[in-house]
Parts: C-alpha cells; structure tokens; sequence
C-alpha cells in the first residue's frame, strides 16, 4: 500500500461565503481556502453578480470584491486577513465556520471546493467553457475516442476567453512536470501562424473516421528550401517534455492535424 506524503494528508480551512440581500434568500458567492501551515490564502468569488445583485449601484463593489480580498492578502497576510474578516464581514457578506477539508495541490482543491459549493449562472463564451470528451492522451496516441460535450466549466477570474477556445483532460505522463496525468487543460483552436515550439493537440489522421486519437507534444520543424525557392518542411516531429519518453516524426504513413494550442492547466 503506498504511504500518503504530508502534502497529501494536511489538513486546511475552507471558509464559504454567501451574500445576503433585503428580500431575498442568502446565495453562496465564493469560497476561502487557507493552509494554515504555509499561510497560503485561495479566493474565488462568483462571476456573475449581475444575476445576484440586479445592476444596482453596488454591482462594481462586488465585481472588485475577490481582487480586493487578494489585495489584502498581499498587504496583511493570510492569517490576519482571516481575522480582519471575522470581526469586518457585514450582514451583506457572511462567512461559515472554518470546515477542515484534505489538501492536495492547492489550485486544484480551490477549484474543487467553488464547485461543489457555489452555484453561478453557465455563460457561454462568457464565464465558461466547454469541456470535451477527448482525451488528449500525452504519453500518446490513446484509444479510440470521439470529441463529445461533457459540461460547461468556469474558468477563474483573469482568463481571457476568446473564440475557439475549450477545455480538455490530458492523460498520460510525457509532459510532465509541465501538465500533470489527468490535468484539464485549457486549448485554443489553431489559427494559423508558426506552430514552432509551442505545446499543441494533434490529431492522428491515420486512424479510420471514428477512431479519431489525440495527443498532446511540442511542434518542432525544420525548413528547407524547395527547387522554386519556397521554403517547405524537411521535418516535422512532436516532442515530450519528459524525458522518458521519446518524440515522433509525422510521415507520409502517419499524418496528423494540428488541433488546437495549448494556453494552460486549469487545475
């Protein structure tokens, strides 16, 4: 049986936080999370207060309200941010007794936490994201699988959202440390432009039509110069991060499209 590590058995505080407003039940707006071991503090407020709040003239304050908390953070520290909002917090914003959750990586449980306990309107392109199906499978090619809508998800204040972008599990160990087996990803559709260096979903075209495979490799080429002048790819491989495993060339017997580009790990 293998041993827990302390990171994986600490314990830390998670606080919930609902807004209270004159005719109407209390919501759930956010949550807190502080690991009181390494005074680290995670804030993550509902998005869409708007639907909360109506469009009064309080909508800016609580739009500023999770970047207002962080900024305290940073000037106070955590633990005396904590016990400011014990003694400041009004009847508008209230905030639960501490609730001793597991703490695995930090982000992760933040994310985890706001989506068991708050509720927030799906705004499509807007606050959320779809999450696909696919598999993006980065240790390689992996078993056949189609690309089906699974759900909406928010993505955390700060991410700017643009067309073409959706969210995806990749599995497997060959990007490691950069993406961790089984990290949701945040992908933008190619558009075009230099593929050179950067992290990207590729489909392998070889596979019949619905048995689509999806990895996930940096793109490295290299050019030559044709017979009319025009430069061309002399070779195109897709590499791992990790070094135990190794690249491949895409060939004539194994072509592959290029998906999507890699933004960044969600959790």
């Amino acid at each position: 049986m293998r041993t827990a590590t302390v990171a994986e058995s600490r314990l830390a505080d998670l606080r919930l936080l609902e807004v209270s407003l004159p005719g109407r039940a209390p919501e759930p707006c956010g949550v807190i999370l502080f690991d009181g071991a390494t005074g680290r503090i995670g804030i993550r407020m509902r998005r869409d207060w708007d639907a909360l709040t109506g469009n009064g003239d309080d909508l800016d304050v609580f739009e500023a309200l999770e970047e207002d908390l962080r900024a305290k953070a940073g000037e106070l520290g955590a633990a005396a941010l904590m016990a400011q909002l014990e003694d400041t917090l009004s009847n508008t914003i209230r905030m639960s007794q501490p609730e001793r959750v597991l703490l695995g990586p930090f982000n992760a449980t933040l994310n985890r936490m706001y989506e068991r306990h708050v509720p927030a309107t799906v705004r499509r392109y807007d606050t959320h994201l779809p999450v696909w199906s696919v598999r993006a499978a980065a240790g390689g090619f992996g078993g056949r699988m189609t690309a089906e809508l699974e759900d909406w998800i928010e993505v955390p204040a700060g991410v700017r959202i643009t067309t073409g972008m959706f969210a995806a599990h990749v599995l497997g160990r060959s990007m490691e440390p950069r993406i961790a087996s089984g990290s949701l990803c945040l992908f933008r559709e190619f558009g075009g432009g230099s593929r050179q260096g950067k992290l990207v979903l590729v489909e392998d075209l070889s596979e019949p039509e619905g048995g689509e495979r999806y990895t996930v490799k940096r793109y490295r080429s290299a050019k030559r110069a044709s017979e009319d002048g025009e430069w061309e790819h002399a070779e195109i491989w897709m590499e791992p991060l990790n070094p135990e495993f190794d690249r491949w060339q895409l060939t004539e017997d194994k072509p592959a499209r290029v998906v999507a580009e890699f933004v960044a790990v969600l959790d």
